[in-house]
């Protein structure tokens, strides 16, 4: 009798207890929202408190913007999460999949387009043309076939990078002019004043949208991102992952 007595109080216990945890996490999350609303009021819109994997540090996300707090929102901390043991950067992490792109909404009309083999796998490529990094990448490039890529000007780096950006846009074949300026060091000739190069801004403005901080960044056919030069093998590795 005592088993069965006890087997049937087993599941109402257990859901007692789920419903304590769950409300015990919405009252934390009420007084982490309250405490940073009241002291720091550009806190005042937060989109999301969770627990991270680090006992009494707690995840407060405004808009793409990430910070911690402790369990009372007496403290935070703005700055990287690394997990020591997997390796990672959970923050990193956090952002990517906060700002992934759906690669069907990339505006791709306002990009430079390089179709090689059968162009099946696609990638987008936000690059500066006085970027060391993109250059060492578009070299990389040169060795991967069946792939179409979407070249985005975005030239952050200096007054001269929107120049450059300018007369690339503008010349009679942008994709050859692009490549011959990152792989073999040639400018191209200067742009008529005509030309309009609204594309580029809107680079910018999408790029800051999503922020894009740093050249080059490249983006892949499931939205994932990766921020910085990689190598031929790695990218290839990324696309097939990527499915496209």
């Amino acid at each position: 009798m005592q088993a069965k007595t006890t087997t049937r109080l087993l599941p109402a216990l257990l859901g007692g207890a789920a419903l304590l945890l769950g409300l015990s996490a919405q009252a934390q999350e009420t007084a982490i929202r309250k405490a940073l609303s009241e002291r720091i009021p550009q806190l005042q819109k937060i989109d999301e408190v969770s627990a991270t994997p680090m006992a009494g540090l707690y995840e407060v996300r405004v808009g793409t913007d990430v910070f911690y707090s402790d369990a009372k929102g007496n403290y935070l901390i703005q700055g990287e999460l690394i997990d020591t043991q997997a390796h990672r950067n959970l923050t990193e992490d956090r952002l990517n999949k906060l700002t992934a792109v759906d690669f069907s909404s990339l505006p791709l009309k306002d990009a430079i387009k390089v179709v090689r083999g059968d162009g099946s796998r696609k990638i987008a490529v936000f690059e500066d043309p006085n970027c060391g990094y993109c250059k060492r990448f578009e070299k990389e490039l040169q060795g991967v076939n069946n792939v179409t890529i979407y070249t985005f000007l975005y030239p952050i780096l200096s007054p001269d990078s929107v120049e450059k950006s300018r007369n690339i846009w503008c010349a009679k074949d942008p994709a050859k002019e692009w490549t011959d300026h990152m792989t073999k060091g040639k400018d191209a000739a200067a742009a008529p004043s005509s030309c309009d190069v609204a594309a580029v801004q809107r680079n910018m403005e999408f790029g800051r949208k999503y922020k894009i901080t740093g050249t080059p960044t490249i983006f892949f056919a499931n939205g994932t991102r990766v921020p910085g030069a990689i190598t031929a093998p790695e990218l290839e590795k990324r696309m097939k992952a990527a499915g496209g």
